[in-house]
Parts: structure tokens; sequence; C-alpha cells
């Protein structure tokens, strides 16, 4: 059965695995690094003690993990950090998961700044789609930010991958910080092919100590700019956004409400921090540790393994408490669980 590919395949296509509350899980998001090159002041503002490399999981480890959870029927996955890109060869990584039979879509999140230098040798590996976080079009606010002068990279690099494979740019709007971005941003989609994203602000790590910008008050300042939006229900990936078009504008903008608009009745995913915990829910402390089964060399990791992810798609709350700030347990920064 193992070098039978057409009836492996076969056999996951039938694979589905399900949560407690009916929710088909399919989706993986996975960190390779907590590394990165800004300094954004909602993620990691002052940086953060970086993990040595020895204890982040290796491109083979990840490989596995990625194998075992395609028998369960999880077939889509996200490559973030920190910044994915900062870590040697992460075209390789996507090599290798494309190479996992019935693996449907390999994605990746960045903030651009690498991203030209990288593109060709991804797009040639197979890479579907990108995400690139991008909070303002505004150099001097851009530096604010990020801490950093990389605005004319990141958008050469939307330039670059724009029209030839799917592109999100997403924005997290802060109060005080970069509130009139919105229709700044949303003006790239006017020319490019690509969706423009507007991310509440989740209260994890530092953005625990910030307000959160609800997005209907970004959508307001949209239109009183573009005028007004109807709803686009076309698929455009495998996440919780919710979509509106504006007639004249080549891409659509997206709304993706983590905390005035719960959408955990559709979660469908799992998170594999770079260090090689299964996390259920981003809201949550708890996590499945997988390292020690990946590096303990019994004949049956493979077993093993896929009982845990069964076991982390189990452990997933009903939703997430993001509104009661008192009740989240989760405290580290969004670099170190992944974007």
């Amino acid at each position: 059965m193992g070098n039978c590919p057409g009836f492996y395949g076969q056999l996951l296509e039938q694979s589905m695995i399900k949560d407690r509350f009916d929710r088909t899980i399919n989706y993986m998001r996975i960190s390779i690094t907590d590394r990165c090159n800004l300094r954004c002041t909602y993620c990691m503002p002052d940086g953060i003690r970086c993990v040595p490399m020895r204890e982040l999981l290796s491109y083979e480890e990840i490989a596995f993990v990625c194998r075992q959870a395609a028998t369960l029927g999880i077939d889509r996955f996200k490559i973030t950090g920190g910044e994915p890109l900062v870590r040697k060869d992460c075209a390789v990584l996507l090599s290798m998961l494309r190479q996992i039979s019935g693996v449907k879509q390999i994605t990746l999140t960045t903030n651009g700044v690498l991203l030209g230098d990288h593109l060709e040798e991804l797009m040639k590996v197979g890479m579907d789609a990108v995400n690139i976080s991008l909070d303002t079009v505004d150099r001097e606010q851009y530096k604010a930010i990020t801490g950093a002068d990389e605005l004319e990279r990141v958008l050469t690099s939307i330039r670059m991958a724009a029209g030839r494979l799917p592109v999100k740019i997403n924005c997290v709007v802060q109060r005080g910080v970069n509130e009139e971005a919105p229709a700044q941003l949303a003006a790239l989609a006017k020319d490019l092919p690509v969706d423009v994203r507007f991310i509440e602000l989740m209260p994890i790590g530092a953005g625990k100590k910030k307000d959160t910008v609800p997005n209907d008050a970004v959508l307001g300042q949209i239109e009183r700019c573009f005028g007004k939006t109807r709803a686009d229900d076309s698929v455009h990936g495998n996440g919780p956004a919710k979509y509106r078009r504006i007639d004249g504008l080549a891409g659509s903008i997206g709304f993706i409400s983590a905390v005035h608009g719960k959408f955990c009745k559709e979660c469908n995913r799992l998170r594999l921090t770079s260090t090689g915990d299964l996390k259920p829910c981003l809201c949550y402390a708890d996590v499945i540790p997988l390292k020690e089964i990946l590096r303990d060399g019994e004949a049956d990791r493979d077993e093993r393994i896929r009982e845990k992810i069964k076991e982390a798609v189990l452990a997933k709350p009903l939703m997430h408490c993001f509104e009661d700030r008192d009740n989240i347990t989760e405290q580290k920064r969004m670099a170190q669980i992944g974007g």
C-alpha cells in the first residue's frame, strides 16, 4: 500500500477529521521560526528571546508531521513565522510538502521584505498563494510601526506577485497609530488583483495592552472614500474573512473580525509552533507537544504523531474568549506562537 500512490491518494480523499463540535479540520498553520526582521509594535516591539535553532523543528520533522496530518485529511498548510523567509531555504520545505500525497494547498504568510528575493524559487516549488502583512503605505508611518525603512521593498514584492498567484494584503488597524490607513491600503486593489484585508487586533501578547478597532469602523471609512460596497461570496481561501466588492476595484476588500465578529463555529485549523507544539486554539495556552516523539527514534512514531494530532483536534474548544481578556490564558507573543 505504501508504494501505491494512486490507492493511497484515494484513501486520503476519503479521510476527514472532525472535532467534538462537528467541525472539519483540514488546515494547519506551521510556524518555522520565532525570528523576524521587523519589530512591529503589536507583535514584538522589543524583540523576544529567540530559542536556539536546535530547539526548532527541522524541515524534515515538519514534513513528517504534515505527512501524518495528511493521512487524517489535513491537506492545506500555511507556512508562517515570525518571518518565515528569514529562515534559510524556506523554499526547500515547501518543496518537501508539495511531494506529500493528498496535499491540496501550500501558502505562505510574510511581511514581504524578502519576498521579492525569493518569489521565483517559491513559485517554482509550488507555492499556491501568499499573504503579505502591511499596515500602511505611508513611509514614515511604516517606519514607526515596524522599526524599519522597508516599505518600498514590500510594495515591490506585492507588484511582483500580483497577477501571478493569489495575493492577500493583511492590515492590523491600531487605534491612534494607523486608523487612517484602511482607505489608502484599499486603493492598492484599484489596479492590482489583490485582496486587501483588515484584521482586528487580537488581545495576544503586546496586543493585550491596546484597544481593538472594530472592523465596522474600518468598513465605514472605506465606504466614505469609495462608496457603498457589496457582498463578495466567492471563495478566497481557507480562513474566516468576509469579503466586499467595490465597483472599479480589481481586487476585493476582506474583514477578519476576530473580536467583534466571532467565527469559531467555522474554525477549521490547528497550529504547529516552531518548537513542535500543536495548538488547538490561539486564545488559550494549551498545547500538545510533538518534539519528544519526533526525536526519540521509536519505530511507531508515525502512529504516535497521528494520535497526538487527533488529541489536538479533540481538544479544540467551542470558541475563543477574546472579548473577555481576563480569561485568555495565552501569554506568549504572536511571533512565538506563529502568525
